[in-house]
């Protein structure tokens, strides 16, 4: 990790001259791959990886839910393993593989997965949508057939308010016969 902080002294020195009296911040370069593209930014150190995603890269997918790593809403894969984007600094994926659920896209199009979430209605207002869909396809990835109830253990961090969870897992099984027949 690449810190561009000043030293103590420096910062002492630095607080004492600015009329405001506010120190600097210590800031990283983080070196990421996000959705399959590397990137290389300049960031406080205390940055969220969900802030990180949305106001520095773009990526607006990712929801801020409950800002307590509770319900599962800010999910993404860091690695292919599902992460709590909300309860992540942005420093700890340094040098990883990050995917958002726009990084799930085929060409430009719906995954398989999200289009079965769209078909089968897995989506009520949308909002948990994102979580979990990544949640489901890092479980997809790992598990190609899954059970419901191996479904329903992977998505145990993931909340729904708008649903009784039947259409999200009967997604995640389309998607998952979907990819069988594909293969």
């Amino acid at each position: 990790m690449t810190s561009t902080a000043a030293p103590a002294s420096a910062t002492t020195g630095a607080a004492r001259s600015n009329p405001a009296g506010s120190r600097q911040r210590a800031r990283t370069i983080l070196t990421v791959t996000v959705n399959g593209r590397e990137r290389e930014d300049l960031i406080a150190d205390g940055m969220l990886l969900l802030d990180y995603l949305r106001s520095v890269a773009g990526l607006t997918g990712t929801k801020q839910g409950c800002d307590g790593g509770e319900c599962g809403a800010c999910t993404v894969l860091v690695d292919d393993r599902p992460r709590l984007a909300c309860s992540t600094l942005a420093v700890q994926v340094q040098g990883r593989r990050i995917e958002t659920v726009e990084g799930l896209t085929e060409g430009g199009r719906m995954s398989p997965l999200q289009q079965a979430f769209h078909e089968r209605l897995g989506a009520q207002c949308g909002f948990c949508t994102p979580g979990m869909i990544t949640t489901a396809e890092a479980l997809l990835r790992r598990n190609p057939d899954p059970s419901v109830a191996e479904i329903k253990t992977a998505l145990g961090g993931n909340l729904c308010r708008c649903t009784g969870y039947v259409k999200i897992i009967e997604s995640v099984q389309v998607a998952a016969a979907a990819r069988k027949e594909g293969a």
